[in-house]
């Protein structure tokens, strides 16, 4: 499958004239999670030629493929491709987005090149907000624990569309740093062994086993951790400020000096 996402990559440079730094894994292949039959979900990041960025009018920033864009050659059922051109990218890093950081932080890269993306990773813990990504994370457990988990009956998968968020929130108020993208090592650093810790390994089998989308009743103690700890960490968010430093001049910087690099080597 690695050949073929290659493929695909070099393929939308052509199709899009584009080229293409960077390309992983956001799904739950890189939580560590997935089974045979789970998606890819490819996410890339992406610069246009000088021409483009000298005009007037502002343009499209995002390629997806294959629901809104074309792509020449034949795409693999299983691949959901993305991506963001640069500056979209650069601006929101610059607010800390989570799913941006997410992808600096997975586990499964397809592709790399030239030097942007390491640069990126170098600033990270200078554009880092533990508020705003306490926000995100916790508004994703609170909307997905509404949607999916008030049921009698719940999918397997969906478990795991709350579970993760909220020891995601919890990692970053316990070592208020970015956390990684691996489903177990959040687990393993933020939950005691013990009957709650046994019942999501359980869930992690049935999941990763191609059972996620079985039923299965409503895990009583899961929504009653899941509760308590909504809580918790929205009393602790409302009392949490910390300062960033404005990276604006460093983002330009490193805008400029990928133009560079890709276009005038």
């Amino acid at each position: 499958m690695k050949e073929h996402i290659i493929a695909v990559i070099k393929q939308i440079e052509i199709d899009h004239d584009i080229t293409i730094l960077f390309a992983c894994d956001a799904g739950s292949r890189s939580w560590g999670l997935a089974s045979k039959d789970s998606d890819y979900d490819i996410r890339f990041i992406y610069i246009h030629n000088l021409n483009w960025y000298l005009s007037i009018d502002q343009k499209r920033d995002v390629i997806e493929i294959p629901n809104k864009d074309p792509i020449s050659i034949p795409l693999h059922p299983l691949l959901d491709v993305s991506g963001w051109e640069l500056t979209k990218t650069l601006r929101l890093f610059r607010k800390s987005n989570p799913p941006l950081l997410e992808w600096l932080r997975s586990n499964i890269v397809y592709y790399q090149s030239y030097s942007t993306i390491e640069k990126m990773r170098g600033l990270e813990k200078s554009i880092f907000s533990p508020k705003s990504c306490l926000y995100h994370y916790l508004n994703m457990a609170k909307r997905n624990f509404r949607e999916y988990l008030q049921g009698d009956e719940v999918m397997v998968k969906k478990f795991f569309y709350v579970l993760r968020p909220i020891l995601a929130a919890k990692w970053i108020e316990k070592y208020s740093s970015i956390p990684p993208i691996d489903f177990q090592i959040l687990l393993d650093n933020l939950l005691p062994s013990g009957e709650l810790k046994d019942t999501i390994l359980i869930l992690i089998k049935r999941k990763v086993a191609g059972e996620g989308l079985n039923l299965e009743p409503r895990i009583d103690k899961i929504n009653e951790y899941l509760t308590k700890e909504i809580g918790n960490l929205e009393a602790y968010t409302q009392g949490l400020n910390i300062d960033i430093s404005d990276p604006t001049y460093e983002l330009d910087q490193l805008f400029r000096y990928t133009l560079n690099e890709v276009w005038h080597r």
